[in-house]
């Protein structure tokens, strides 16, 4: 039984080691001698900036989802009293009045 979960213990770390690998090289090309001890920084940094915008686009998309077909005159015009609206009706927006 022991044996049976050091076999699987090993499969994981190789499956693992893989996948990460897989995601650097996903990231961007990791060829370059010169910045071979930098790899894993560069995959870090690059991960986080990955992170920061999948996470703003679910915002933005669950904000969009929100307000679809929000087609309540109340709100469209809440901000908006009478007055103003008959007075932007009457002149046009220098004051003039329209001919």
């Amino acid at each position: 039984m022991m044996k049976l979960q050091s076999v699987v213990l090993f499969l994981q770390t190789m499956m693992m080691g893989t996948l990460i690998k897989i995601w650097k090289y996903s990231l961007g090309s990791f060829s370059d001698d010169k910045t071979e001890p930098y790899d894993n920084v560069v995959a870090i940094v690059r991960t986080t900036i990955f992170v920061s915008y999948l996470v703003t686009n679910c915002f933005i998309i669950s904000g969009v989802i929100r307000h679809w077909n929000n087609n309540s005159s109340e709100c469209r015009n809440a901000h908006l009293d009478s007055k103003t609206v008959l007075r932007y009706t009457k002149y046009n927006y220098e004051g003039l009045e329209r001919s």
